[in-house]
């Protein structure tokens, strides 16, 4: 891989390394690891096991995994729902649209209302009660044995650092997050003995 960098930037290599690594993270949800370290070996991990590679059918397109783990996001951050007006709000900051399609994430209202419904990995329904009828978003229950509070606390505090314009609507959930993390770990030094339960959900 170093071979292939200008000459000029090898001495950066590392560091441009860890930026595409963070941004690929950041992205599409997923993570390099070194699978052989004697050949520097890597492989991508998703965050998420959405079918065909995070591509939700077979065939060409982006894996939409970075997509719902910024959905699920930002429904952790809203207290387990969203109204389906204020995901539309989220997602604008974006350029994400209703009924346009996205060069990445193709047309974006199938894609959160029907397959990824269909996957389980979202929920969408009619707010109790209301009329005319309002809508809302809610994790799944795919989403919820895959994804721990953990996992996604760690995800929001790194995309937020790399692009903070996708979580802009929610900075003070992330930095009082952030603080609750911080002294979760400063806790955890000072006594050993007591960690957080990596499978409690969010």
């Amino acid at each position: 891989m170093v071979k292939s960098v200008s000459q000029k930037y090898r001495c950066e290599f590392a560091q441009i390394f860890q930026y595409a690594c963070e941004h690929l993270e950041a992205i599409f949800a997923v993570e390099v690891r070194e699978v052989d370290s004697i050949h520097h070996a890597y492989n991508l991990f998703s965050k998420l096991n959405l079918p065909n590679n995070g591509r939700i059918r077979p065939g060409r397109g982006y894996p939409k995994t970075g997509f719902l783990m910024k959905i699920l996001a930002a429904i952790f951050l809203n207290g387990s729902c969203v109204a389906e007006e204020d995901m539309w709000r989220f997602l604008r900051t974006m350029k994400i649209y209703p009924g346009k399609k996205h060069f990445m994430f193709g047309e974006p209202r199938k894609l959160l209302t029907r397959d990824l419904v269909r996957l389980k990995y979202l929920m969408y329904q009619q707010v109790p009660g209301s009329d005319p009828p309002c809508y809302e978003f809610l994790w799944g229950p795919q989403a919820y044995i895959e994804i721990s509070m953990e996992k996604i606390l760690k995800y929001l505090i790194k995309i937020n650092q790399i692009s903070p314009v996708y979580f802009s609507l929610y900075d003070d959930s992330i930095k009082a997050m952030r603080g609750e993390a911080e002294r979760a770990e400063a806790g955890s030094h000072a006594e050993p003995q007591s960690s957080a339960n990596p499978s409690a959900h969010a």
